[in-house]
C-alpha cells in the first residue's frame, strides 16, 4: 500500500503563503530606518553618520540596515527620493497629484504659478537634505555623483515645465528655450526657500508669490502697458 508524503505523523503538506503581517512589519522597519537616516543626515551630516548610528536610532540591528539598503549611499538616495516624492510609492514626481496643476494650466503664466507651488512643496521636505548632500559632496565621491544627478534632474524638471509653458504661449523675445530652462533651473533650487522662509522668516505664501513672479518676469513676454 502506498504512503502519501505528508500524512506520516499527521503532518500536512505545507502551502506557500504571503504573510501580510510580515510584509507590514518589513515596511515599518524600512520606514523607521529611512526616518532615522533623514534626521541624522540633516543634524550630523552624511560623513559623521554611520549605519550603526542609524540602526541604533531606528531600533534595529546594523546588519538589518545593510540587508535592506546595501550601503549608506543607497540609503541616502532612498531618503532623498522619499523627500522629493512625499512617500515611497514608485510614482514619478511629475505624475503626483500635487504636480497636476502644471499640466492642467491653460496659460504660460499659470504653468509657472503652479510650478512655484510645486517648488514650495518639494522644498518643505527636501531643502535640508539638499544642503546635507551639497556639503557632503566635497569629501565623498559617491555623494558628489549623487549631487550631480540631483542638479541634472532639477534641470530636466525645469525643461519639462518650460516646454509645457511654451506650448501655451510665447517666451520673452530676448531669450531662447535653453536660457529659459536655465533660469527656471536656478529658481527651482530648494536653497531659495531655505534662505528666505527658514532663515529670513518669509511666509510660504510670500515666497511662492515671489518665486512665481520671478519666473514669469524672466521667461515670459512683459505685458504691454496701456496707453
Amino acid at each position: 500500500m502506498g504512503i502519501v508524503m505528508g500524512e506520516v505523523n499527521g503532518n500536512k503538506p505545507r502551502r506557500r503563503y504571503t504573510s501580510a503581517t510580515r510584509s507590514e512589519g518589513a515596511r515599518r522597519t524600512r520606514q523607521a530606518i529611512v526616518d532615522a537616516a533623514r534626521a541624522m543626515f540633516i543634524e550630523r551630516g552624511y560623513a559623521s553618520t554611520s549605519l550603526a548610528d542609524i540602526a541604533s536610532a531606528a531600533g534595529v540591528a546594523r546588519p538589518t540596515v545593510f540587508a535592506v539598503f546595501g550601503s549608506k549611499r543607497a540609503l541616502l538616495q532612498q531618503v532623498l527620493d522619499e523627500a522629493l516624492a512625499g512617500d515611497d510609492a514608485p510614482t514619478p514626481v511629475a505624475e503626483r497629484p500635487w504636480f497636476r496643476p502644471v499640466w492642467t494650466a491653460t496659460t504660460p503664466a499659470a504653468v509657472l504659478d503652479a510650478y512655484a507651488e510645486v517648488c514650495l512643496v518639494i522644498a518643505r521636505r527636501a531643502a535640508p537634505l539638499f544642503e546635507a548632500v551639497r556639503r557632503a559632496s566635497d569629501d565623498a565621491p559617491e555623494v558628489a555623483q549623487l549631487w550631480t544627478v540631483l542638479q541634472t534632474n532639477r534641470r530636466a524638471g525645469a525643461r519639462m515645465v518650460v516646454e509645457q509653458a511654451l506650448k501655451l504661449g510665447p517666451r520673452a523675445p530676448d531669450i531662447d528655450p535653453d536660457t529659459a530652462t536655465d533660469i527656471v533651473w536656478i529658481f527651482n533650487d530648494p536653497a531659495h526657500c531655505a534662505a528666505l522662509v527658514s532663515e529670513r522668516g518669509w511666509t510660504e505664501d510670500a515666497f511662492r508669490q515671489w518665486l512665481a513672479a520671478m519666473m514669469r518676469t524672466a521667461v515670459l513676454p512683459r505685458p504691454v502697458p496701456p496707453r
